[in-house]
């Protein structure tokens, strides 16, 4: 009998490519969002359309659905996730909260990360409401028996993202020939991780008994340099010799707390994952796209219609002005 499955928000860079997945291998999916997004719904999923944050409105939009498993694509907060537990207790056989890898220990005191590395980020706010949300499913789990999974992914992209500050500004600034800000010395290892490569992992542990307490964190192999990344996007842009300026983060952080919360709490540290622990329970997880693939299937994709070449006036210029500072 298929399994069914219930997605929380179905219509992002994670969620398509594991919807994808999720019906290629047999599971009845139902997917519930707002209906408010761009992407085309994934062929073969029923389509729910509530506001999470509306509880009425949500169950409403479930009716009597009994999934054998639920996946939460956009809690963010422990409070969205109180609120997760308080639904779907006796609901659901399996509940998997997407958390992030940004919740390990930052910065990290060794790498490989593991999933037994601490959960600690003092930098960055929206890694501490991921941690604070794992904190009450795991509680749950052991005072209640709530059957949650955690799992862990790290800067996922897919066609549609440009896993750089600004999305495409830094790209386009590149094809102009201007130079682009890298934070630190560009030397710290950072992995990417593309969404077709994440799916088998997740999908793969869905309904899966041997998941239930556990966190698993499910990411590329390939770990590259910052340098290494800004030239892989630049070469894939048709830019032979892009013009790097090196920032430290705290001035970048200065200039732009938004942009800085996100270096210091997550991206200006080396980051390399083992993923054994996904591997032992899941043997077809195998990621198979570099990034240069990767950045290829970007460019092409904003490189077809104009309009997707959008440029962030502010980040734009921030960078001019921390270019002009810091340029040698």
């Amino acid at each position: 009998m298929a399994l069914t499955v219930l997605f929380i928000g179905g219509s992002g860079v994670i969620s398509t490519a594991c919807a994808e997945r999720a019906v290629a291998c047999g599971m009845d999916l139902h997917v519930l969002t707002r209906g408010r997004s761009g992407r085309p719904p994934v062929v073969g999923a029923r389509q729910l359309h509530a506001d999470r944050s509306d509880p009425e409105a949500t169950r409403r939009a479930l009716g009597d659905l009994q999934p054998d498993v639920v996946v939460s694509f956009v809690a963010f907060t422990p409070e969205q996730v109180q609120a997760d537990i308080e639904l779907f207790t006796g609901r659901t056989g399996q509940y998997v909260f997407i958390s992030s890898a940004s919740a390990y220990q930052t910065p990290p005191a060794r790498v490989p990360v593991t999933e037994s590395t601490p959960l600690r980020n003092p930098f960055w706010a929206y890694s501490r409401q991921k941690i604070a949300g794992e904190d009450l499913l795991v509680r749950a789990y052991r005072e209640h028996g709530f059957p949650m999974t955690v799992v862990r992914p790290s800067h996922t992209y897919d066609h549609t993202k440009t896993p750089l500050p600004g999305g495409w500004t830094v790209v386009e600034r590149m094809r102009q020939g201007r130079e682009v800000v890298v934070h630190g010395d560009g030397t710290s290892l950072w992995t990417l991780t593309h969404s077709r490569d994440l799916a088998p992992g997740l999908v793969g542990l869905l309904g899966r008994d041997e998941s239930l307490g556990e966190a698993f964190h499910i990411t590329s192999d390939e770990a590259l340099p910052w340098d290494a990344v800004f030239r892989t996007m630049a070469r894939a842009a048709g830019v032979a010799d892009p013009r790097l300026v090196h920032v430290p983060s705290d001035a970048i952080a200065a200039a732009d707390p938004e942009w800085g919360a996100g270096l210091l709490g997550d991206k200006a540290h080396s980051m390399v994952f083992d993923n054994s622990k996904v591997r032992g329970l899941v043997p077809e997880f195998g990621p198979t796209t570099t990034f240069a693939q990767g950045a290829a299937e970007i460019v092409a994709w904003h490189d077809a219609d104009p309009a997707r070449r959008a440029v962030d006036p502010h980040l734009d210029a921030t960078m001019d002005a921390l270019v002009d500072r810091y340029r040698v």
